[in-house]
């Protein structure tokens, strides 16, 4: 197993601290991994192994555990006359009943490092959330960075710039280093990833009966990356191909859709007006080798999926994100986090006057202090006169400092 600093650094600091560490994120991210990592580095400094339990719900081993009485019994017998410390792991944890209150319990006691992980959204939901309020951290796992992405690559790299292709092409899913990178080989793994998603955290979780109208939503989803539109443009667009839909069905599935992390929506914020729309959003996918296992890969079509890859990286580096709106004019991110806001502009290649206008002209037109920058896959750096930063893509993948 490749160490994911990105992550492990920052649960490091919260090891054996009066908080439940929630890891969140789509299936096969590696949030079992992860998992896995800081049990190794627990038993490091560790006699007796005996106080670390993990729980997999995604093995048959612990099919008994189906509620919280059941989690509450197993844990307690498991633990009974171990003194000191103890740890316990819970992967998958949206599977088991009312998991909540038996982790409350538990937590209650005091000396149980608690670690969990769940592929929903809907896993700190607001009544979860209240019952286990102020005692929780949540981290969110994405599937490999451009950075982990090379990393898992260090026997068979390419030149960096094929390696970016790779990584567009093929996405960051962790296991699919297992396999040669040819696109039936990957994308029959993605495919089936895919279903396993679709039917599993979508279809039964929310009891989907129109699973047909449910990939015709996503389909939309996936081909308008980095367009702005509406349940109700999506609406329209299936009632013109003479299928019968409401819009809240479609509000529903997106919803659900949300839920699994399959795609991920950014608001839209309007800068003159200082104010968010309601209307509008923007919708990422949780990783674009979905996309091109569903859709094919084209590489004359790639300038909405760099901006996915944009968006995935800052949500990555803890940037809250939104959709920027200046009057009619867009701007692709306004990502704050602390006390830092930055503007980003994304573009495939600055290759005419009308693509720089418009990808300048917008952030010229903001007035604040905030750092601003256009991203592409130029080779040119530097600021131009309005102070606003040139950013080649993969230096700004492979370099946090660029954003400083």
């Amino acid at each position: 197993m490749y160490e994911r600093n990105l992550y492990i650094d920052k649960i490091r600091p919260f090891i054996n601290k009066p908080v439940i560490k929630v890891i969140t994120g789509m299936r096969r991210v590696g949030k079992s991994c992860l998992i896995k990592l800081i049990i190794e580095m627990l038993k490091q400094d560790m006699e007796d192994r005996n106080r670390i339990l993990y729980i997999n719900k995604e093995s048959l081993d612990f099919e008994f555990i189906s509620d919280f009485k059941d989690l509450n019994r197993y844990v307690n017998k498991f633990f009974k006359g171990i003194k000191g410390e103890k740890y316990l792991f819970v992967d998958e944890i949206q599977e088991i009943d009312e998991w909540e209150k038996a982790i409350t319990s538990l937590f209650s006691k005091g000396n149980i490092d608690i670690y969990v992980t769940g592929s929903n959204a809907h896993l700190l939901s607001s009544e979860i959330a209240t019952l286990i309020s102020g005692r929780f951290i949540e981290f969110p796992v994405y599937t490999l960075s451009f950075a982990e992405f090379l990393l898992f690559r260090k026997d068979k790299k390419e030149d960096i710039e094929t390696e970016f292709l790779n990584y567009m092409k093929f996405g960051g899913f962790p296991a699919i280093h297992y396999f040669d990178l040819n696109e039936e080989v990957i994308y029959q793994y993605v495919n089936s990833l895919y279903n396993t998603i679709l039917l599993k955290d979508v279809v039964k979780r929310n009891g989907v009966r129109n699973v047909y109208l449910l990939e015709k939503i996503i389909r939309y989803i996936f081909d308008n990356v980095g367009n702005i539109f509406s349940a109700k443009k999506i609406s329209d667009f299936i009632k013109s191909q003479k299928i019968k839909v409401s819009m809240e069905t479609v509000q529903n599935y997106i919803s659900y859709l949300l839920s699994a992390f399959a795609i991920h929506k950014t608001s839209r914020y309007d800068i003159r007006g200082k104010r968010l729309l309601e209307l509008h959003e923007k919708y990422y996918i949780g990783d674009s080798s979905l996309k091109y296992a569903m859709l094919g890969y084209k590489e004359t079509a790639i300038s909405g999926m760099l901006e996915n890859i944009v968006f995935l990286e800052l949500k990555r580096r803890g940037y809250n994100i939104h959709v920027g709106k200046y009057d009619n004019k867009e701007i692709d991110f306004i990502a704050e986090k602390e006390n830092k806001k930055i503007y980003i502009q994304v573009a495939y290649l600055l290759a005419s006057t009308e693509t720089i206008e418009r990808e300048f002209s917008t952030l010229e037109r903001i007035k604040d202090n905030h750092p601003k920058y256009v991203i592409s896959m130029d080779k040119i750096f530097g600021h131009d006169s309005a102070g606003i930063k040139r950013l080649n893509l993969i230096d700004f993948l492979l370099h946090n400092e660029l954003l400083n």
